[in-house]
């Protein structure tokens, strides 16, 4: 089985690089399912139901998100209302709208999508590895796909240490920066510290560089806005071993136009 996961999806520019090459790279590489983080594609930041609804459009299966997932409060009856629209498992809240994971039924398999977010740098989240412990009890599916959506690169690493032989792969996500770390670790899971994102390529993760210089060189207070230019999607290709739940290869992609860059790590 062929799992793609996209990294961030950064506003319109993301939506639109998504929209015109997400078909055909699917195609290309007999996927069977695709993961998207649409946590900013929303102009500005955050997600929208007309976000959501334009990324399940261009092919995905299932959006993940992450720390600007409810920073718009429109998409609250949408988590509600669509289970394959995810916000992180790990909220303090339980009565929070939406759900953190979702099993995607394939007919001859089922694949558990889990979205975590960590707690380095990041504030308002229970401790994600508690949090999957206590959620790993109770999913019975050997097929398992998380989402982390993290600052600290060591977390990342940590979570999937902790978690090799228990789950298929953990893939980072919230950073915005494509890793040059995919691999397969001993027990069968693949890693990737970040995904990297899905908008602009000349710009500050996303953003129009002279806002981000702007509010970083003087302090001031600066509204974003999505930098302008050639567009790259930033994409990860998990082939996996649906019987075992192990993964057999990870290869990190660049798609500029219709040119693709990857670098694979085998089993």
């Amino acid at each position: 089985m062929n799992i793609l996961f996209v990294g961030d999806v950064v506003s319109d520019a993301g939506r639109k690089m998504l929209s015109k090459h997400l078909p055909a790279l699917k195609k290309a590489y007999g996927v069977d399912l695709c993961i998207v983080n649409g946590e900013n594609s929303a102009a500005g930041n955050g997600m929208l139901p007309s976000s959501a609804d334009e990324i399940f459009l261009s092919g995905a299966d299932v959006i993940t998100g992450g720390n600007h997932t409810f920073r718009r409060h429109e998409i609250i009856k949408y988590l509600e209302e669509n289970q394959y629209a995810l916000r992180p498992y790990n909220v303090l809240n339980s009565d929070a709208a939406g759900r953190g994971y979702v099993i995607y039924d394939m007919g001859k398999t089922q694949v558990c999508i889990i979205n975590l977010i960590g707690n380095a740098y990041i504030e308002g989240y229970a401790n994600p590895f508690y949090a999957i412990d206590d959620l790993l009890k109770r999913v019975d599916c050997k097929n398992i796909i998380i989402d982390f959506h993290a600052e600290a690169t060591a977390e990342k690493a940590a979570l999937a240490h902790y978690l090799d032989g228990r789950v298929t792969a953990v893939i980072g996500t919230h950073t915005h920066v494509r890793t040059a770390d995919a691999r397969i670790f001993p027990n069968g899971l693949a890693f990737i510290t970040d995904a990297g994102m899905t908008g602009p390529s000349f710009s500050v993760l996303g953003v129009d560089p002279a806002r981000a210089i702007d509010r970083m060189k003087n302090s001031t207070p600066v509204r974003f806005e999505t930098a302008s230019g050639d567009c790259k999607m930033d994409c990860v290709l998990i082939k996996i071993d649906e019987k075992s739940g192990k993964a057999l290869e990870i290869k990190s992609l660049e798609i500029k136009s219709l040119e693709i860059t990857d670098v694979a790590e085998k089993r």
